[in-house]
């Protein structure tokens, strides 16, 4: 059986990420109290459940604080059982959170008399701490729209059903900050930059232009050959090391020239190299 859990911070989207999973035939549970973890994946191992081979289940701050602490030991339990289980935490950043709450005048779970919404956030992110200490993947959310975080969420769940490490690739602009999800964050802000040419401007790394222009670079070729290599040596440690996922971010000031250029050449590159490649540009859509 595949298992995914899906947990977060209140408003970082985990309902969007539960729906989709549900979309692409995953039997989802929303809310399930940590203690009946087991309970609920020993009933997949019996008729009628034992058919159902994909299931999702959402664990979040309404849990119990002395559940979610016993959160490492339940899963690891479930992996001793041959379970294939992976966690995906999601997150954003406060401004954001506030932000969200603020627009859809939605109560956070944790505020109450005396605890304002700034209180909340900061006692949920202690609160799931020993859930995101197990993740395998995380997503900030704080520069994703709805359609964006569905289509994530659907192509690394998908990638992961196949064996070894799901690498996502993705291009960001420094204007709009700096991933907190990613393991690896790769700067390319000292490259030539296509922005300065009127007719390349409006174009992106995957336009031909753009491409033609930064192949011409030398700084270019150095920097892609350096990470390409880097990134050769180095991944198969974190597979060896059973990771799930991998995020490797690649910035550049505006998210639309260089970074786009790179993420594309070399996830395609490493495509033949190594399986389960995502690629996600955050500034463009």
């Amino acid at each position: 059986m595949n298992l995914v859990i899906i947990s977060g911070l209140s408003g970082s989207g985990k309902s969007i990420a539960l729906h989709m999973l549900e979309d692409v035939g995953y039997y989802c549970t929303d809310n399930l109290p940590v203690g009946l973890l087991d309970a609920f994946v020993l009933e997949f191992n019996q008729p009628p459940l034992a058919r159902v081979k994909k299931v999702a289940v959402g664990i979040d701050a309404r849990n119990n604080p002395d559940q979610i602490g016993r959160f490492p030991a339940v899963i690891a339990d479930c992996r001793r059982q041959g379970i294939n289980c992976r966690i995906i935490f999601l997150q954003a950043d406060d401004d954001a959170l506030l932000k969200r709450f603020s627009e859809t005048r939605r109560k956070h779970p944790l505020t109450g008399p005396g605890a304002s919404l700034d209180d909340a956030i900061r006692e949920e992110r202690s609160l799931l701490a020993p859930i995101s200490a197990n993740a395998d993947l995380f997503i900030d959310t704080s520069h994703t729209n709805v359609h964006q975080l569905r289509d994530l969420v659907r192509d690394c769940v998908a990638g992961g059903e196949s064996p070894g490490l799901t690498l996502l690739f993705r291009s960001f602009g420094y204007k709009q900050g700096i991933p907190a999800d990613a393991d690896f964050v790769f700067d390319s802000r000292c490259l030539p930059n296509p922005y300065w040419k009127p007719a390349l401007r409006n174009l992106t790394g995957r336009d031909s232009a753009v491409i033609e222009f930064l192949d011409g670079e030398p700084a270019v070729h150095e920097l892609y050959v350096d990470l390409e290599n880097f990134l050769i040596k180095w991944i198969p440690r974190f597979s060896a090391d059973n990771r799930s996922y991998l995020s490797i971010a690649i910035g550049c000031t505006g998210g639309q020239h260089r970074s786009v250029y790179l993420v594309e050449r070399i996830a395609g590159s490493l495509g033949n190299r190594f399986g389960n490649i995502v690629i996600r540009h955050r500034e463009l859509a």
